[in-house]
């Protein structure tokens, strides 16, 4: 049997992984620039060996919030120098980051919970940094969108994360307005407190549409409700607000059927004075529906006139 290239282990079509081993001796040498650094969610055992190894190898860790990245660094032994970045310092502390950057440091950026720049000001920096010619380098991993995605059991070939919604419901429900034509599984963050108002308006706006509530993901009480926006709207209205960090993932909008009685009769009208081919085309792009169901219920009708 020949044996199998250690840099041509695969997980699947066109996924080749790095060989473990060199990969650490890689990471003894860890390259200047800015590494993106996704942290557990919940479960701090999700960090991935990569990250580790950057976190203890590198110069400054830039962190959401110290106190947070300062626990998990605890659980693995990691004693580096810390620096808060976030919504609140982030024009202040970016050009400090960046001259360390053109300096050759070696910058993890990290947030509380999850992938940076979901929702945090990290992707200002890495635009920055990417203008100036700097390395910048992912370290894939957790991310709380991917995980409810996986959970809910509803659609994944397609989907859209909208972030937070607005607060106050008129701007919640125009933001909602917004997004319900997208043809996609809807991805959203929201406080517990909002939880019942918000599927509320959703199921106002975005019509009967199959949802999931996940709730502390890869915690000690992760919870995913699963049903309809209305079952899961009165669920909540009725419960004190939940505790933790929700995700809710609701299904794409249903496709409409095609108004088949409609597109006979002008196929009927069509067929009087013009070919089934350009009569198919016509009543398709004035009905907005494929041109292969068309021909084929014009081709249907003509035979059936054909035999009278």
């Amino acid at each position: 049997m020949k044996r199998q290239s250690s840099r041509n282990l695969s997980s699947g079509a066109g996924a080749t992984l790095e060989n473990p081993n060199l990969m650490a001796e890689k990471g003894q040498n860890v390259a200047p620039g800015l590494y993106v650094i996704a942290t557990p969610i919940g479960n701090a055992r999700d960090i991935s060996l990569r990250a580790l190894d950057v976190l203890r190898r590198c110069d400054l860790i830039a962190a959401e919030d110290t106190r947070v990245t300062a626990k998990l660094l605890a659980i693995y032994g990691i004693a580096r120098p810390l620096s808060a970045y976030n919504d609140h310092n982030a024009a202040r502390e970016r050009p400090r980051l960046l001259a360390k950057l053109r300096d050759g440091a070696r910058i993890a950026l990290v947030s509380d919970a999850g992938t940076p720049l979901i929702s945090d000001p990290g992707y200002k920096l890495v635009r920055e940094a990417v203008a100036l010619g700097l390395a910048v380098h992912t370290v894939p991993g957790s991310s709380a969108v991917l995980a409810a995605l996986t959970l809910a059991g509803l659609p994944t070939d397609r989907f859209f994360f909208a972030g937070f919604l607005p607060s106050k419901s008129g701007g919640r429900r125009q933001a909602l307005a917004d997004l319900k034509s997208i043809p996609a599984t809807l991805v959203l963050f929201e406080s517990a407190q909002r939880l019942g108002e918000s599927l509320s308006d959703m199921h106002s706006i975005l019509g009967a549409r199959p949802a999931a509530v996940a709730r502390e993901l890869t915690k000690l009480h992760e919870e995913v409700r699963r049903g309809t926006l209305a079952s899961l709207a009165a669920d909540y209205a009725g419960e004190t607000a939940p505790r933790g960090e929700i995700v809710i993932v609701v299904g794409p909008p249903a496709e409409e059927e095609p108004d088949l009685a409609r597109a006979d009769a002008l196929l009927r009208r069509a067929l009087e004075f013009m070919p089934l081919r350009a009569a198919a085309d016509l009543v398709a792009e004035a009905l907005e529906m494929p041109r292969g169901l068309t021909y084929d219920r014009g081709l249907a009708l003509k035979s059936a006139n054909d035999g009278r």
